[in-house]
């Protein structure tokens, strides 16, 4: 089916008449996989995973996972952590290439599998720094081995410096924190989480991390690393010089699909679907972080998201249309951050030439919503202790979900209560 420009799902309820094949383990891929079980669905499910262990929840390993007060334990993605007997999981194995013709799967261990149905979960991996390779003492944090090779140097005590202030890079940033580890942030923008977040809310954000101890160097980036016993040198553009025990690395990551790229699929920032999730083969869908889709209520803008809840509800959106269901519209984007005891939520995508409202309901909290040049309210984020901020930004989801152009006033007034404005 050709990609709607207007990000409509409509189209023909989709008919699966072979095995269903899902191409990455992660929290997109198991989701699906589980989802297609519990329906009940008679067609045989294969999920095929790199990691030669069950799926498991993912947003913990930048959290929960490197705080001392926690257990440094693996959140299964399964009920339970048992994999459903329906699902046939390929764990340890990479799918080596894909035959569009003959509807296969070749995977690493010899195997082929047929398809009637393929999804691509391929996920996205972090970003490389070329200055950092081959360097003992660099890690990056994408996944449970990574995760956990990390944890007992925070709890060493340091120093390390992160490179990158982006969510990833702040959390863990949190995490040593808590350790009482020294830690610097290094960043190449003038300001922090300078991707989707108001200025606004980064500088409370950032008030937060130095409250706690953080050091922030902005504005510079790395030129040049040098190990020399146990510390690592890092010769910063400005001049300065970081010494550190510990790299961390989070300066962003980049969509998997090479694998659909040597199949002939079109890719462009992920790979291109349409608002059923269809890449330019009908046969194929793709969900997840290796994805980028169409929005309609954004005019159909075509975006790549990198988030726990998106994951989750295009495998929904995935699961129903292999069950032969309809589908409604991509949901709100929605992304999540917990730091130090404080949380952090983004609704919707910033208009860049639209207008900030800034609601403070005490000193601790700050909720800032963007409104698009015609009034509509087409994003909405905060960051306050706990759950501060939560009822909010669920509330603002609902208003741009109905389109609605509130007035200015009433949203930078504590006093008038957002449900009023539903």
């Amino acid at each position: 089916m050709a990609t709607s420009s207007s990000g409509s799902a409509d189209g023909p309820v989709m008919k699966t008449d072979g095995p269903i094949v899902i191409i990455g383990a992660g929290e997109a891929g198991a989701t699906l996989a589980a989802d297609l079980a519990r329906r009940g669905n008679s067609l045989p499910i294969h999920l095929v995973g790199a990691e030669d262990c069950a799926p498991y929840e993912r947003p913990p390993l930048s959290k929960a996972h490197l705080e001392p007060d926690e257990i440094a334990r693996v959140v299964p993605l399964f009920a339970g952590g048992d994999i459903p007997d329906a699902i046939i999981h390929h764990r340890g194995v990479h799918a080596l290439r894909i035959d569009r013709a003959a509807r296969t799967v070749e995977l690493s261990d010899g195997q082929r599998l047929d398809y009637g149905r393929l999804v691509l979960a391929t996920g996205a991996a972090s970003r490389r720094l070329p200055i950092a390779e081959g360097i003992v003492g660099i890690h990056y944090l994408r996944n449970l081995r990574e995760a956990q090779a990390l944890r007992p140097l925070l709890l060493a005590g340091g120093p390390i410096a992160i490179l990158g202030a982006g969510f990833i890079g702040l959390e863990v940033a949190a995490a040593a924190r808590k350790h009482g580890t020294a830690v610097s942030v290094i960043e190449p923008q003038a300001r922090i989480l300078a991707r989707g977040v108001s200025a606004s809310i980064a500088g409370k954000v950032q008030e937060l991390h130095e409250r706690n101890g953080v050091a922030f160097r902005l504005g510079t980036s790395v030129s040049t690393i040098d190990r020399s016993g146990d510390t690592i040198a890092l010769i910063l553009s400005d001049g300065g010089t970081i010494a550190a025990t510990t790299i961390v690395i989070g300066i962003g990551a980049v969509p998997e699909v090479a694998l659909a790229r040597e199949a002939g699929l079109m890719v462009d920032n992920g790979i291109t679907v349409d608002a059923r999730l269809q890449t330019s083969d009908p046969a194929i869908l793709a969900i997840g972080d290796c994805c980028a889709f169409p929005l309609s209520i954004y005019g159909g803008r075509r975006v790549r998201l990198e988030s726990w809840r998106n994951a989750r509800d295009q495998a929904a959106m995935a699961a129903a249309l292999l069950s032969g269901e309809a589908i409604g519209e991509m949901p709100l984007p929605w992304f999540w951050s917990d730091q130090y005891d404080h949380g952090l939520q983004v609704a919707g995508l910033i208009d860049e030439g639209g207008t900030e409202i800034l609601r403070r309901p005490n000193e601790d909290v700050l909720m800032s919503f963007h409104l698009a040049a015609d009034g509509r309210l087409v994003a909405a984020q905060g960051f306050g202790p706990g759950q501060a901020v939560a009822r909010d930004i669920r509330l603002a989801e609902m208003l741009i979900g109905r389109g609605a152009r509130p007035d200015p006033a009433f949203l930078a007034d504590p006093s008038v209560k957002l449900k009023s404005l539903l």
